[in-house]
């Protein structure tokens, strides 16, 4: 049951700009607005408060940054975004499809990198045809094509977060969130990441990344940074 005060729906589709006018900006793809969350801890249960009114808006064809201290509550933020936490209140609303990176990967142990492309593509409901020729592609782009038929109990952790990405992936989402997503790749991985990051962003996707800091940020479009539960910049 969705708590009082808390709200998640689309987003309505855009109206095109006046005729002869200038052209429209982009479409908001994602819209948080004054999200607030605490936990309750400890036998007492005594309320921690982790968002206090946080503010997030990402239009179509933008790479976005969220940058917090550890604790900060950034994870929190995304797990709400993405429906897997109910703020207590607040509103989210989102357009079209979007894919989700978490910041642990959550893999089954005991099936194959092309088993677990399958499982997550049929799930979003993409026929054999398209899982192959995305599956193939993310495999190309992220150079891990050799381990396809290991199972993950035998897998690297750089090779884990590439599957752990590559299913965020799998389906072309609209809007892609990523917790920490380059955390273990080695500095090709990390090229290829971004370039495919970029690449995204020509073809009208939205992207955004969680982190604790930012090393490249002339790569964003924007970055926001998250303190004392709000949202800044």
């Amino acid at each position: 049951m969705t708590k009082p005060g808390y709200v998640r729906s689309a987003i309505a589709p855009s109206l095109a700009g006046a005729p002869g006018g200038p052209p429209p900006e982009p479409a908001i793809v994602l819209q948080a607005d004054a999200i607030r969350k605490a936990y309750r801890r400890g036998w007492r249960r005594t309320e921690s408060p982790v968002l206090l009114g946080a503010d997030l808006s990402i239009r179509a064809g933008e790479i976005v940054g969220l940058v917090g201290e550890n604790g900060a509550g950034k994870s929190t933020l995304m797990k709400i975004l993405v429906g897997s936490l109910e703020g207590d209140s607040g509103r989210v609303s989102i357009s079209g499809t979007f894919g989700y990176c978490p910041q642990e990967p959550l893999l089954y142990e005991r099936l194959t990198p092309d088993e677990h492309f399958e499982l997550f593509g049929e799930a979003y409901g993409l026929d054999r045809p398209t899982i192959d020729e995305n599956r193939d592609q993310l495999y190309e782009i992220f150079n891990f094509a050799r381990y396809r038929d290991m199972r993950v109990e035998e897998l690297s952790g750089g090779t884990r977060a590439k599957l752990n990405l590559g299913i965020a992936l799998i389906h072309d989402p609209d809007v892609l969130l990523l917790d920490e997503p380059y955390a273990g790749f080695d500095w090709d991985t990390y090229l290829r990441f971004w370039n495919l990051a970029a690449e995204r962003r020509d073809a009208g996707r939205a992207v955004l990344i969680i982190s604790h800091f930012v090393a490249d940020e002339e790569r964003f479009d924007r970055v926001i940074h998250l303190r004392d539960g709000k949202t800044v910049g």
